[in-house]
């Protein structure tokens, strides 16, 4: 909140689409959110999910090294 008050800037990430921080379930999410916006520019990065990849990657790894041990 003091970083809200003394007016300095922020940098936030989320994975909620802007529909979502503009309209909030409940009051209390409404009161964070108007201040992420009213403090950020909200910048769309939309790309492919890596993670995905890496996930899919490190499960093979396990696998390959869980069956040389088998053998």
């Amino acid at each position: 909140d003091s970083r809200y008050r003394s007016r300095r800037p922020m940098i936030i990430t989320t994975n909620l689409k802007l529909s979502e921080l503009k309209n909030p379930p409940d009051l209390a999410h409404a009161r964070i959110y108007d201040r992420i916006l009213e403090r950020c520019a909200p910048i769309l990065f939309d790309g492919k999910n890596f993670r995905e990849e890496n996930a899919g990657a490190t499960r093979q790894t396990a696998k390959d090294i869980v069956n040389s041990k088998q053998d």
